[in-house]
């Protein structure tokens, strides 16, 4: 028997067989909570006292991770969103900046650095990535910085601290016989420099914070680079691991199981995978609201302030009511930190007003929306009445495709599921 847990500390059990696999428990899970079926819910191990956590790859064995675990431990598996899950899998160079990949870009120096960073995803295996981390010395609370190189055999640092010279390596972390852990409070824990740690633990620590190796990165920019190329590391086929089964623009061939939520580039890849009547009548929707040039002039139709049209927002999944801003950022880095997710909540400061949290370039941005009336009409905008919308789900709906005053467009709505 397994139990899972929902974000809202809700517990389910299911009965699971030793082959079962995290991807198979999901698609149990989102069939019986009657949740939207897409590729983005993920089974995430979860050691609170040691404020670790990692999401499941697919293939890996649910009651195998479980038995890992120390009797009586306070681990736990969670079910929820991670839009991030397959975005490595995506042509995405911004994944690996040029600094930490420049050993490979010297090798390959005819190739342009997203072509490099194909090739690699195309091929399943991991580009040589170095840079500087923080390191918690072993039965010290002291952190020191040195210089890190991920390596084919596995992963490197300078004996001589920020050396970068080759001849001062030191074979670090079997990375085949450990697992990845993002540190979510290092801070409070581990008195961490920043808060972007994160956790090579190996297989036969079961339990406490001996023998764990504590790193911690810079910036959010250079741990997504380096969990990133520890995941194709170890599921790279040359180690003889299951290999995730990428499709077209690094989607899971079968794991795409259609997005309600609008996502046409989620299940199809690039637009050039999208059926072509829905991607025409996605363009001339987008080129449509384009063409209202009065919209800064024009109101929308009629609506009155009626009861349905001030609350019709509260039926939508991506609205969370009077969630705090703090809790808007950690519920949105727990679902994943890539462009375009989104939630949209009540104002604390603004009675009347609204907001639209969302992630761009692994940073969440908050965008106040503010209702207004004009000759008995009622509309909401978040440009002082340039661009204006009859209800949330209006303004939601057009920034789904357009991306108007935002950096990007609405791509994931956060969304919890009660088990």
């Amino acid at each position: 028997v397994v139990k899972v847990f929902g974000e809202d500390g809700a517990c389910r059990s299911l009965e699971a067989s030793a082959g079962t696999t995290a991807r198979q428990l999901c698609e149990t899970l989102v069939r019986r909570t009657w949740a939207l079926h897409d590729h983005s819910w993920a089974l995430v191990e979860l050691h609170q006292h040691l404020a670790l956590e990692r999401c499941l790859e697919d293939h890996e064995s649910v009651v195998e991770v479980q038995s890992s675990w120390a009797p009586g431990a306070d681990s736990r598996f969670v079910f929820r969103k991670n839009f991030a899950k397959y975005e490595l899998f995506k042509s995405n160079a911004s994944l690996f900046p040029e600094v930490m990949v420049s050993s490979c870009l010297e090798a390959n120096k005819s190739m342009a650095h997203s072509e490099l960073i194909q090739n690699f995803l195309n091929s399943g295996s991991c580009p040589e990535v170095q840079g500087f981390l923080q390191l918690r010395e072993a039965g010290r609370k002291v952190w020191k910085r040195f210089h890190f190189s991920l390596r084919r055999s596995g992963l490197y640092y300078s004996t001589k601290g920020t050396s970068k010279d080759p001849r001062h390596l030191q074979y670090f972390a079997d990375l085949t016989e450990s697992n990845i852990y993002y540190v979510t409070q290092g801070k409070k824990l581990y008195g961490t420099p920043t808060e972007f740690g994160f956790c090579i633990k190996p297989h036969k620590v079961r339990s406490g914070v001996k023998g764990l190796k504590l790193l911690c990165s810079e910036d959010e920019q250079s741990r997504s680079c380096w969990m990133a190329a520890f995941r194709l590391f170890k599921v790279s086929p040359a180690r003889g691991l299951p290999a995730p089964c990428w499709g077209d623009a690094g989607m899971v061939a079968e794991g795409c199981w259609g997005d309600a939520g609008g996502n046409l580039e989620g299940c199809w890849g690039d637009s050039g995978g999208i059926p072509g009547e829905v991607l025409t009548a996605a363009l001339e929707e987008a080129q449509a609201w384009r063409k209202k040039t009065t919209h800064r002039y024009s109101l929308p139709a009629a609506c009155h302030s009626s009861p349905l049209s001030a609350a019709i927002h509260r039926t939508q999944p991506w609205f969370h009511g009077r969630i705090s801003r703090e809790d808007t950022q950690q519920l949105i880095g727990r679902q994943g930190l890539v462009d375009g997710v989104f939630l949209v909540r009540e104002s604390q400061r603004n009675p009347k007003g609204f907001v639209l949290s969302l992630c761009h370039l692994q940073r969440i941005k908050h965008y106040l929306i503010l209702p207004s009336e004009e000759e008995g009409r009622l509309y909401f905008t978040m440009d002082d009445g340039q661009t204006r919308f009859a209800d949330l789900i209006q303004l939601v709906e057009f920034h789904q495709i357009n991306r108007g005053i935002l950096p990007c467009k609405l791509r994931h709505y956060c969304t919890c599921v009660a088990l």
